[in-house]
């Protein structure tokens, strides 16, 4: 998934500017495209304003992030709290008076196991010692015997490193991707961009590695928190086991390595079981006046399980959610269908928006636009779109809407900015993905601590508010977006 974050000088003018005044306008709105700026009805305007400030006042969003993850907790694929989280939001959703319904899906079942490691040789080891590694396994790894794995651990930096060893540096070793997340783009606003450098060698690090031999293939793990945390995640299956060390332990057999020969005990005995029947939650706010034309917003339901799935993404759905809330307890009407799906197995492969666009695909000529929200719950700078330029007169207006708390910028992305909508963005369709300040965000997706305390109640509000507006503008311009 491309995880687009804005530069941090605009973070910090934004932040500035929230202090003293409303923001300044950015290059973005600066464009020439301004000089053909559209104008909305005025009662859109006041409709999308009361939008704006009943959810910068609202607390639903956060009561139904609080339930998902403290009432249901982790949302694994195939699990039973994804089961029992697809009821909760189908339920709540009904009690909305939307139009809901549960379409299917087929999930990978995944169930970690025990996770345990240890350097059991060592250049200066004491005698009768050992050292413990801290690491988790990665999704769809395979497992190990009961009684675990002994190798000895070869590290690397890259695949180049990799390739340069050759089969007889390789086979019957552990191989140990030593690739650091590059703490200094995220702190500059580049998160994103960090991430999808260091997230190759968790995806197809494994695959590399047995092609040349190797029994278990490691990565460090990808994030920027230094905190002894594991951070899991989707890796390709290959056959061999495959996990994330925390950064600490990774400079550590690394520091080690460099001096001599390390051996490392393994056990990962994760396992892969049947597929499981799933559902993306489906529910429609039907338009008042072209009911055929469709406009959804979105996040994912399924997370990995070893935190609880706060901001990645229980925070996602829960501002979809609120923006049917919005509209509804406001009694507005949007002219065309606002569609709330809350997505199944974004995390461990992909499979509900799969389904999704083989159900659907015949329809998405009369889809408008796709919103997303899978990047946390801070701050909302904006949004990320897969868009014409000629698009961005008629959203010039909601732009305005959003200036008040910041979250009016418009970045033009040539790729999807979110994973679950990208068949949609691939076929044409006006794609946004709420852009948020994701400078700590990598510090806690898919570990132990991504759990509801990461989220900033007011926060969270601007990420509904912003949704909200964004939704309905769409759902109410005057023609749909030129594609």
């Amino acid at each position: 998934m491309r995880l687009p974050i804005v530069a941090f000088f605009l973070l910090a003018t934004l932040a500035i500017a929230q202090t003293k005044s409303l923001p300044p306008k950015s290059s973005y709105e600066q464009d020439e495209t301004a000089k053909s700026e559209k104008q909305y009805p005025p009662e859109l305007v006041n409709e999308l304003t009361a939008l704006r400030e009943a959810a910068l006042a609202d607390e639903y969003a956060y009561r139904q992030v609080a339930h998902l993850t403290e009432n249901i907790g982790a949302r694994p694929s195939g699990s039973p709290q994804a089961q029992a989280a697809v009821d909760y939001v189908a339920e709540e959703l009904r009690k909305l008076g939307l139009e809901v319904r549960l379409e299917e899906v087929r999930v990978p079942h995944w169930i970690r196991g025990i996770e345990t490691a240890e350097l059991v040789e060592y250049p200066g080891q004491a005698a009768g010692t050992k050292q413990k590694i801290v690491l988790t396994a990665l999704g769809a790894s395979t497992p190990t015997s009961a009684e675990g794995l002994t190798a000895e651990v070869v590290v690397v930096n890259n695949f180049d490193e990799l390739k340069n060893l050759g089969r007889q540096g390789v086979a019957g070793k552990i191989v140990l991707f030593n690739t650091h997340f590059d703490k200094d783009k995220a702190a500059a606003g580049f998160a994103g961009e960090a991430y999808g450098e260091a997230v190759a060698y968790r995806a197809k690090g494994a695959k590399a590695a047995v092609e040349l031999g190797a029994i278990a293939s490691l990565v460090r793990s990808v994030g920027g928190a230094d905190y002894r945390l594991p951070h899991t995640g989707w890796g390709e299956p290959a056959g061999i086991p495959a996990g994330a060390v925390t950064s600490e332990d990774a400079d550590l057999i690394a520091h080690l390595a460099a001096q001599g020969k390390v051996r490392m005990h393994v056990i990962l005995t994760s396992q892969n079981a049947s597929e499981v029947l799933s559902y993306n939650v489906v529910a429609d706010l039907k338009g008042s006046e072209h009911p055929e034309q469709v406009v959804i917003v979105s996040g994912h339901l399924d997370s990995w399980d070893l935190g609880t799935g706060a901001i990645d993404d229980g925070a996602g759905v829960a501002v979809a959610m609120e923006t049917a809330e919005l509209i509804q307890r406001l009694h507005l009407h949007p002219k065309r269908t606002i569609r709330v799906i809350a997505w199944m197995d974004e995390e461990n492969g992909g499979r509900g928006h799969d389904a999704y666009a083989t159900a659907h695909r015949t329809e998405f000529a009369n889809h408008v636009a796709a919103i997303e929200s899978d990047l946390g719950a801070s701050h909302p700078l904006g949004f990320d779109a897969k868009i014409s330029a000629n698009a961005l007169p008629w959203l010039k207006p909601a732009q305005e809407i959003l200036r008040s708390f910041g979250a009016n910028l418009i970045k033009i992305t040539d790729q999807s900015p979110g994973s679950d909508i990208a068949p949609m963005a691939k076929a044409g369709i006006p794609a946004f993905g709420i852009m948020q300040d994701g400078r700590t965000y990598f510090n806690y997706h898919h570990t132990a601590a991504d759990t509801l305390d990461k989220i900033v109640p007011r926060e969270l509000r601007e990420n509904a508010a912003a949704m909200a507006v964004m939704g309905y503008a769409l759902a109410n311009l005057p023609a749909t977006l030129p594609r």
